[in-house]
């Protein structure tokens, strides 16, 4: 099929949905080919090419609704996809906020927002294999206690996205991403560790070296060795930049719109109110070029935006969809977010804490006795409380070194205690994915132990 002949047919679904009686509709086609070489101990372990393409219909009668959704793009497919569609419909109750966005709400952002690069499409399947074996072997040869490998991998995947709807609007656009990890294993007499390091980009060119990669992954694994338990006790704790992105995934969990209209977040009835610190600013934007978490539109045809979340400790806003901006008397702020069928989620775009001055080192100087995590264990997380309870891998700081390996350890607080005593920010942010946040310290933790 041709790339027009996708968007027309978006457009045809949707005319077909009001044909058959509905009084609204919206279309997505999504089409995407992806691959993953991976490698362990030196020799291919798997391969695997995939190419998938779909349509999803959702449609209101009144303020019923009724998805469907076919991997047959045929005539016959797409008939069978809006009947279903239309009877479901029929039997569903209605939803006094259901609905599609104002046509004021609709549009989509202009200009080259960098999300696919050609270079992806054009790496061949051998260079793919070649940089995970390289990047596998960097972490195998750069220390003889590192004996063995969970392996390492590359991964690639070219997409496309087409949204249509009775209102008028209609957008596509393509992306592509690729990404390298390794994940090596270290011994040293009992001790046994893993750890991992990856890079991911939009293109084939904005990867980090395999050497890097598995120089990295490396040294991540060797520090792990030989780890001890430490006494329970309340220390400042520091968070590296790959664990710090899951606060932020806490704070996405509570202001995510339906959360707050089910009134179950920390943060319900808080907007204008501080909820953090001073320091903390919390944005959520997919209009950033080239990034992971942008996009022109959302997934209810609305424009992607900047929006300011918490700034300067202070809740300014929630991440709402058309729906749940519904329920709360309030605007979307952009975020619808779906699968090819079914009602309209929340997501994110690239979800971010605004970094600071301070440079990790100078964080961690600044601390003579206090906890560097480095990874997180379970989900002792309730969003409706703040209550926070998570195992911890990670390194002890004494007199402000990184002194020695610490595991078996459980990290506790609240979040609202938490956002407030983040009393030390980094200065470096960078988006491995689409969250984000530099390193963090907060001032005063439970670190449970022996």
């Amino acid at each position: 099929m041709s790339e027009n002949h996708l968007l027309e047919l978006a457009a045809d679904v949707v005319k077909r949905a009001r044909a058959a009686g509905a009084t609204d509709s919206e279309c997505t086609i999504s089409e995407g080919d992806e691959f993953s070489a991976n490698v362990r101990m030196r020799e291919i372990e798997s391969l695997k090419e995939a190419g998938s393409r779909g349509a999803g219909l959702r449609i209101l009668i009144g303020k019923r609704t009724g998805s469907s959704y076919t991997s047959d793009l045929s005539n016959e497919g797409i008939e069978h996809m809006v009947k279903s569609a239309i009877a479901l419909a029929a039997i569903t109750t209605e939803d006094p906020h259901a609905g599609l966005p104002e046509a004021e709400e609709m549009g989509s952002l202009a200009g080259d927002l960098q999300l696919y690069c050609p270079d992806v499409e054009q790496l061949e399947t051998a260079q793919k294999i070649d940089r995970a074996k390289r990047a596998e072997a960097a972490a195998l040869d750069f220390d003889t206690r590192i004996d063995n490998s969970d392996g390492a991998s590359f991964d690639s995947h070219i997409g496309r996205h087409i949204f249509a709807n009775s209102r008028g609007f209609a957008g596509e656009y393509r992306s592509s991403y690729c990404s390298l990890a390794v994940s090596p294993v270290a011994r040293q007499g009992e001790s046994m560790e893993r750890d991992y390091w990856y890079t991911m980009a939009r293109s084939g060119a904005g990867l980090e070296p395999p050497e890097q990669v598995g120089r990295i992954a490396a040294e991540r694994t060797l520090r792990r060795l030989n780890a001890v338990k430490v006494e329970t006790k309340k220390v400042p704790v520091v968070f590296e930049p790959r664990v710090a992105r899951s606060l932020l995934d806490s704070i996405f969990e509570a202001v995510h719109g339906m959360s707050i209209y089910r009134h179950e977040s920390f943060l319900a009835g808080k907007l204008g109110e501080r909820v953090a610190g001073e320091n903390v600013t919390v944005i959520d934007d997919a209009t950033i070029p080239g990034l992971f978490g942008t996009s022109p539109f959302d997934d209810e045809g609305v424009p992607s935006r900047r929006t300011v979340v918490i700034e300067r400790g202070v809740l300014k806003n929630y991440l709402l969809n058309c729906y749940a901006a519904r329920k709360l008397g309030l605007k979307t702020t952009g975020n619808g977010a779906r699968g090819l069928a079914g009602n309209a989620g929340i997501g994110h775009g690239n979800l971010f804490l605004e970094k600071g001055v301070q440079t990790p080192e100078q964080i961690v100087g600044s601390v003579a006795d206090g906890l560097y995590v480095t990874e997180l264990l379970g989900h002792g997380v309730n969003i409706v409380t703040g209550d926070y309870s998570r195992g911890a891998f990670g390194m002890w700081i004494r007199n402000g070194e990184l002194a020695f390996a610490v595991s078996e350890v459980t990290i506790a607080g609240n979040l609202k205690d938490m956002l407030t005593g983040i009393d030390a920010i980094g200065s470096d942010l960078e988006f491995r994915g689409s969250v984000a946040a530099p390193t963090l310290r907060i001032g005063e933790m439970t670190v449970g132990g022996k």
